[in-house]
């Protein structure tokens, strides 16, 4: 491969949705290339720190209910292409104040897409797992066959499957501009020379500001922090296989969390809030605020109390977040043979199998057979006029 060599498509920005529409691409036969500033997977992005809850009754409708049935499928074939373990039925609950959240209609939602799911009192949960400490108004909703991502691992999957399938991989090269006109090909700037394409994906995650003003977008990134906790007294109850992943909605915020996996330790983060970041600005490392651990573990000592020991270790990593937290998969408005995908807001690792599907269909046949009206850029106020060029 050399600079100046002409791609059917390139994608931008490789770590889970770009390096499955890589697969996606290069498995129909397309001239493929991935372009990423780091050497994915790695821990400068969003897909770090394992694993990623996989849930299928969804709260944002339908359209991503049936991208989550899909997103479930195709982890299931990179498993049986990789022979490696990715996806954990370890089921999961959800747990709530009915004043902050209800369950009611995502159950139904489930019913209506043949998705097993059941509400639960305070009372049920906490017999079924008794390392819960509940408030007796508490409710909640179960997913048996839910459960967890080896993020790190699917990204290396997809990684090994698309280079196989022919794609070419550049690593250490930051993109620094994209070039486009109507109807033409497009030219990707990088720090390790220029490559042309008919079409281009632009999967940036925290960096898609860089690319103002050829992309502008309402997307801001977030540092977001985690925290691996040993149980109490070795409390063998919060094992993988004894207790589900889970996520808890309080007046006082969003966590989500999981079983202790091989000694691991319980896994929690805090959903909302965070400090904005900017790329090119240090990330600080965890513990640098006193809430890293701190609003951690508060939440486990009030609902998980045995399970709220030491801290093994914590990391921090990055949302890249839309004001309605809904996805970005949408073409530039100037821009047809531009796509963009972001703005995965935190609960989008799930969807990467198949959005990189999708994306590769909308490269290569300009059309998909999933209602991608909730994700486009125009929900925001964006708009073709909003560009010097017109599409």
């Amino acid at each position: 491969m050399s600079a100046g060599a002409a791609y059917d498509v390139i994608v931008v920005g490789t770590g889970s949705m770009g390096m499955s529409a890589g697969y996606h691409l290069a498995s129909r036969g397309a001239r493929t290339l991935l372009i990423d500033r780091f050497d994915p997977p790695h821990t400068e992005g969003s897909h770090h720190g394992e694993p990623r809850l996989i849930r299928h009754a969804y709260s944002g409708g339908e359209a991503y209910i049936k991208l989550a049935l899909r997103a479930d499928a195709l982890w299931r074939e990179l498993e049986e292409q990789s022979g490696e373990q990715l996806l954990y039925r370890s089921g999961v609950l959800n747990v709530a104040d009915p004043d902050v959240y209800r369950y009611g209609g995502r159950i139904d939602d489930a019913v209506r897409h043949g998705i097993a799911a059941e509400k639960l009192t305070a009372e049920e949960i906490r017999y079924r797992w008794p390392g819960w400490t509940l408030p007796a108004w508490f409710e909640g909703m179960y997913e048996p066959n839910a459960g967890y991502l080896r993020s790190e691992r699917c990204v290396a999957a997809y990684r090994h499957a698309a280079l196989q399938a022919g794609a070419e991989l550049v690593t250490g090269a930051e993109a620094i501009g994209i070039e486009a006109a109507p109807g033409g090909s497009v030219t990707v700037r990088t720090t390790k020379g220029r490559f042309h394409a008919d079409r281009v994906i632009v999967s940036a995650g925290a960096w898609f500001s860089t690319f103002a003003p050829f992309i502008a977008l309402p997307i801001r990134a977030v540092r977001k922090t985690v925290g691996w906790f040993q149980p109490l007294a070795s409390d063998r109850r919060f094992d993988a296989g004894h207790f589900p992943g889970f996520t808890i909605g309080t007046r006082d915020g969003g966590y989500y969390g999981f079983p202790s996996i091989d000694g691991s330790g319980v896994k929690l983060g805090r959903h909302d809030g965070g400090a904005d970041w900017k790329p090119g600005k240090p990330l600080a490392p965890f513990g640098s605020l006193r809430e890293d651990e701190g609003d951690l573990r508060r939440v486990l000592t009030a609902h998980l109390p045995s399970a709220a020991g030491r801290l093994l270790r914590g990391a921090v990593c990055k949302y890249e977040l839309t004001p309605d937290d809904g996805f970005i998969i949408d073409r530039h408005p100037a821009y047809r043979n531009v796509l963009l995908a972001g703005g995965f807001s935190g609960h989008g690792f799930k969807f990467a199998s198949a959005v990189g599907e999708v994306l590769a269909n909308l490269a290569l046949t300009g059309s998909s057979s999933y209602d991608l009206e909730p994700f486009k850029i125009s929900r925001f106020g964006v708009e073709r006029s909003d560009y010097d060029e017109p599409a």
